[in-house]
């Protein structure tokens, strides 16, 4: 093994440990933050695995939440009320691939036996700066090897979404898949369909958000069997397309990333029971108009008006699709820069001034958008009285 002498543990995890210790508990630290620092990711949120029970663990701590007390976890929280989770060494008793009943009692190594892959099933006691790595996570790290902790169809079987969660620690780390781990996945993704859909994506939306490459995301799903179950809409996209979300600076936009890769990204989101903001962001940017008819300032703030806030992802998408930025981008930032009316609600009258004029019922709507289509061709008309005397005229 080829552990460091010592990892930086935030001081709150180590108060944490140390009180459980103090009691006569053990206190280690676990999973996804112990295998980043490992690989030198930086990772501040430490889980913790103990002996102690969730009884234990809240007579303890004078600030607990029960976060996931059915199986065992406690969340605790610091001085700066941030929570940490503390979990009851565990072993499952029963599974039905989506959820676990639990028995405490067991052993560190037993509890390490129970979790998913072997780089995920290393443990670390930030007191004593004693490592544990009873399955081999050190040397598949080394190798970057996503393998399964023991029989990987049993693995599979306990929880359906380990198919997803190795997908998405291949495509994050750009490690390989165990080929008796892939096996197993490809043979358990027929039971895909018993997750929930927010797990499903919740698992799609953290893929897009971390893999290293969009492209071998996408590869993984199509090729274990997951997008025939969940996303038949994903499509492969050319190599140029996903270079460029790879390249692009800033944090990915899920939501974004699935209208640049499946056909009716709205219905994408309802199958995985997204919010109602996040499908009718997509439903926008699907309907788009994707650019403008034309590149002059009129045919632009047309554009802007019809698209509202959906322009700025619309930019990037083309971007994305086509490279580089569009040349109208530079309209656009002028128009913005400029205040240019784009909406009713810009312009210099309302619907209350027209009803003084005697406009009344369906007209008033009529009137402000033959209103709003004259000012979005000439900017300079947007005054209260070149507005009125416009009315008049079609009144």
């Amino acid at each position: 093994m080829s552990f460091p002498p010592t990892l930086e543990i935030p001081r709150q995890v180590l108060e944490i440990a140390r009180r459980l210790e103090q009691a006569g508990h053990q206190a280690w630290c676990v999973g996804g933050a112990v295998r980043d620092a490992l690989l030198g990711h930086s990772h501040r949120d430490y889980d913790l695995a103990t002996s102690a029970t969730p009884d234990q663990v809240r007579a303890l701590f004078r600030r607990t939440v029960p976060v996931g007390e059915k199986y065992g976890t406690i969340g605790v929280l610091d001085a700066d009320r941030v929570l940490h989770e503390v979990t009851t060494f565990r072993r499952d008793v029963a599974t039905d691939g989506r959820h676990a009943e639990v028995a405490y009692g067991v052993s560190l190594e037993d509890d390490l036996a129970r979790r998913d892959f072997t780089i995920n099933a290393i443990a670390y006691q930030p007191l004593t700066h004693e490592w544990r790595d009873p399955f081999g996570g050190d040397p598949d790290l080394r190798q970057g090897v996503v393998r399964a902790v023991g029989d990987p169809a049993r693995r599979f079987r306990e929880d359906y979404l380990r198919v997803l969660r190795a997908i998405r620690f291949a495509a994050r780390f750009g490690f390989a898949i165990d080929p008796a781990t892939w096996n197993a996945a490809r043979a358990a993704a027929a039971s895909l369909d018993r997750l929930s859909p927010e797990r499903v994506r919740e698992e799609w939306f953290k893929g897009l958000c971390t893999a290293r490459s969009v492209s071998n995301l996408v590869t993984l799903w199509h090729g274990v069997g997951a997008a025939g179950a969940w996303l038949p809409e994903l499509r492969v996209p050319p190599p140029t397309e996903t270079n460029r979300v790879d390249a692009a600076e800033g944090q990915r936009d899920p939501v974004l990333l699935t209208v640049l890769l499946c056909r009716d990204a709205a219905a994408v989101l309802r199958r995985l029971r997204a919010s109602n903001a996040d499908i009718d962001h997509a439903a926008a940017l699907t309907a788009g108009p994707g650019q403008p008819s034309g590149s002059s300032e009129p045919s632009v703030r047309r554009w802007l008006s019809a698209v509202g806030s959906a322009a700025d992802d619309l930019i990037t998408l083309w971007g994305l699709r086509h490279g580089g930025e569009p040349a109208w981008a530079a309209t656009v930032r002028a128009i913005r820069r400029r205040g240019d009316p784009l909406t009713r609600g810009d312009l210099a009258v309302t619907g209350h001034d027209l009803t003084a004029l005697g406009v009344t019922g369906r007209r008033v709507g009529e009137v402000l958008a033959m209103l709003l289509d004259r000012v979005l061709e000439q900017p300079g008309l947007n005054t209260r009285d070149t507005l009125l005397a416009l009315a008049k005229e079609r009144s």
